[in-house]
């Protein structure tokens, strides 16, 4: 099993995800053994020693754990898939939290439903609502999107569900 400071290093390709624009890496070692579990694994990782990404290692019925490049990681990358990547993993076992700005604290105040289905999300699903809210360049565009998480909690809505 992994100490907190043990880094796992491997090259490996970027699969594409059923025809979508979606890449993962599989991870070619026992999870169970590294890890001491056949589920879920949150890890940090550096790709290409530039790329980090914080997430999770899963069995997706894809026969081993994937560790996902999102979008941005393989553009930072300039990669795309088939491309080679090489990949350092280690456990991630810091605490997960996401820095709600005060004007996203206050709405959701005013919602207390929408602020409870808030709460029970991911650690990623409440990052990508903060990080979509967050990256709005215009003011319009921020309070559209405000107006429009507020909604889609209400609907019990991931940032993903249309």
């Amino acid at each position: 099993m992994t100490t907190p400071s043990s880094k796992i290093s491997f090259t490996a390709p970027i699969i594409q995800h059923e025809g979508m624009n979606a890449g993962y890496v599989e991870f070619p070692f026992s999870v169970e053994d590294i890890f001491g579990t056949r589920g879920m694994v949150k890890v940090k990782a550096l790709f290409d020693g530039k790329a980090e990404y914080r997430g999770i290692m899963s069995n997706m019925g894809t026969g081993c754990h994937i560790l996902i490049l999102t979008q941005e990681v393989r553009r930072k990358l300039g990669k795309s898939f088939g491309d080679s990547v090489l990949v350092e993993v280690e456990h991630d076992l810091e605490k997960r939290e996401v820095l709600i700005p005060d004007d996203v604290q206050n709405l959701l105040a005013k919602y207390p439903e929408a602020q409870a289905f808030f709460e029970k999300l991911s650690y990623t699903h409440r990052k990508e609502y903060i990080n979509w809210i967050t990256s709005a360049k215009r003011e319009e565009t921020h309070a559209k999107r405000m107006v429009e998480f507020i909604e889609k909690l209400l609907q019990k809505k991931k940032p993903d569900q249309k």
